[in-house]
């Protein structure tokens, strides 16, 4: 039972680490758009930071979790 619920916590420990980069990002200043209208994107920003080269400890640590998760009943 301890090896489920620790894999679960890996799981969510790993998925706020992946996502600490965007949730840390602060909000920008509402500018516009060429096509009309405004927005609060960042200009210039693709989804490099969600890269798996950046954020290779996280994967980790959710695979970590993943296995936990399938193989805690057998331990």
């Amino acid at each position: 039972m301890w090896a489920i619920l620790m894999g679960a916590a890996l799981i969510i420990g790993g998925l706020l680490f992946f996502f600490s980069s965007a949730l840390r990002r602060r909000s920008s200043d509402p500018h516009q758009m060429p096509q009309g209208g405004s927005t609060l994107e960042p200009r210039h920003q693709g989804i490099r930071f969600l890269g798996v080269c950046q954020n290779w400890q996280a994967l980790t640590i959710i695979a970590v979790g993943v296995l936990l998760l399938a193989f805690g009943a057998y331990l």
